[in-house]
């Protein structure tokens, strides 16, 4: 099945390099700057990328966002509601710090609450907020949240190689699919660019278990 993009293969000058896994063809806009092939599989099962939801679920909704991004943040309470009501998904948030360095510092902060088990907490508070954030904002959301902003750096250092790889991969990614911004949604095997409704969200998701 090919891994539909829909605008984005408006693209100019970009060739298709095809990519097969386990029978799953999908086409991809780019290959990463160092050359290897990305398959589908890289891309859903990284296996430093923390999972929220069920992990052994059916469908795997992936989401490339930044904690500064409006429309993820928008939408965020849906997505969340979502996988709750339904129980059997694995959701996999991709982060793709673009926006500056307060969303980088988000991101090093949230990465290094996962040994501490309160990565989705912290998620979930800096995604909540309305609006574009700074640096101490940031660490302020947190601690309103019951979080420890010094404790989470320090984690995240102790832990850097790890969480610095993983968006590095993050961001190879999200080139050789040729995404544009945030969000972007792969569910299923489906590329959907740009913010959904829960309608849309729901329709996606049947969509993929129904070519499951």
């Amino acid at each position: 099945m090919i891994l539909h993009r829909r605008a984005l293969l408006a693209s100019a000058g970009l060739g298709a390099v095809l990519t097969t896994l386990g029978g799953l063809t999908w086409t991809l806009l780019r290959q990463p700057a160092d050359g290897t092939e990305l398959t589908l599989n890289d891309v859903l099962y990284d296996p430093d990328q923390p999972v929220l939801g069920n992990p052994a679920g059916d469908v795997t909704v992936v989401e490339f966002f930044d904690y500064q991004c409006p429309f993820c943040k928008r939408g965020h309470a849906d997505l969340m509601a979502e996988v709750e009501a339904d129980g059997n998904l694995r959701l996999v948030m991709k982060d793709w710090p673009i926006f500056g360095g307060a969303s980088v510092l988000a991101s090093q902060l949230v990465l290094g609450a996962v040994e501490e088990g309160a990565y989705a907490a912290a998620q979930a508070a800096l995604m909540a907020t309305p609006a574009r954030l700074s640096e101490d904002e940031v660490r302020d959301t947190l601690t309103a949240a019951g979080q420890d902003p010094a404790g989470m750096l320090a984690a995240y250092r102790q832990d850097r190689d790890r969480w610095d790889g993983l968006m590095d991969h993050n961001s190879q990614q999200a080139a050789a699919l040729g995404l544009q911004g945030t969000p972007a949604f792969i569910i299923g095997q489906n590329l959907l660019p740009g913010a959904l409704d829960r309608d849309r969200l729901r329709t996606a998701i049947a969509a993929a278990r129904g070519s499951a």
